[in-house]
């Protein structure tokens, strides 16, 4: 997954002003900030005024429980958070950008419940496998498995040999036919029950959508380094499943006085 546009580190030798000079360009950022702020408002509005479309077909999850359909799946909810997370049915782990993602849930759950939304993970690969995961990791959402169904296959974020072969390596996702280095992606979905029972599909988002999952981003993106994300093809080449990183490095010592930084009033 590659959701991020690498950027030149911009720490050494960074302009130093005076105070006043500051809070100047901090208040220009602000009135920049606060039209995002709005615009991201005016799409999220947008978003919510999209028509949906019923869900037809009868798909059924392989569950710790037994099988269940989509619907059951709402937990008495009336709205479903997917993340299509990427696991193959022959793969030994998860994808390590979708466990960055998944890492962000634990925290998110109770309060999503509570604005009558149920959070769910979905893979392809059968459930013994998701479980062998998931309790290696030391995740408690749910996780169910799209084994044997075309649940995935239909969301556009898993693709069958014959796809591949059939496009040259191209395939339909994210709304259009372009390449894709694997045969299962990312992405998010969310889903409506009404008191009938129909479920109807109102969103999907993939590709640097997903990032609406990654808290970590939106703090990096406040620090002076920033996502530090320098490789252009593979930006979050650096991630790894949180039981995979190095210690953390040592705190480095304070450069002496004068040594880098330069006033530039």
């Amino acid at each position: 997954m590659n959701t991020a546009i690498a950027e030149k580190n911009t720490v050494t030798n960074h302009p130093v002003v005076s105070k006043d000079r500051w809070l100047a360009r901090r208040k220009a950022l602000l009135a920049r900030e606060k039209e995002l702020t709005h615009l991201r408002d005016q799409i999220a509005r947008e978003r919510r005024a999209l028509p949906w479309t019923r869900v037809e077909k009868s798909y059924v999850f392989d569950t710790p429980e037994g099988p269940r359909a989509l619907a059951d799946l709402f937990e008495g909810r009336r709205q479903l958070l997917v993340q299509h997370f990427m696991l193959g049915p022959d793969w030994e782990q998860g994808c390590p950008s979708c466990s960055y993602m998944s890492d962000h849930l634990g925290g998110m759950k109770v309060h999503l419940e509570n604005r009558d939304v149920t959070l769910l993970v979905v893979s392809r690969a059968p459930l013994d496998q998701i479980e062998r995961f998931r309790r290696r990791m030391g995740w408690q959402f749910r996780w169910v498995s799209a084994h044997g169904s075309d649940f995935n296959y239909d969301f556009n974020v898993s693709f069958t040999p014959q796809q591949w072969a059939e496009g040259q390596g191209g395939v339909y996702y994210n709304y259009s036919v372009r390449s894709f280095p694997a045969q299962e992606a990312p992405g998010i979905s969310v889903f409506y029950r009404n008191d009938a029972g129909e479920v109807f599909h109102t969103y999907s988002t993939y590709e640097r959508g997903v990032e609406a999952m990654m808290g970590t981003y939106s703090l990096l993106d406040l620090t002076p380094k920033g996502r530090d994300e320098p490789n252009p093809v593979h930006a979050m080449d650096w991630v790894r499943h949180h039981d995979r990183y190095e210690p953390a490095p040592a705190a480095q010592p304070a450069a002496a006085a004068g040594s880098c930084c330069r006033v530039s009033d």
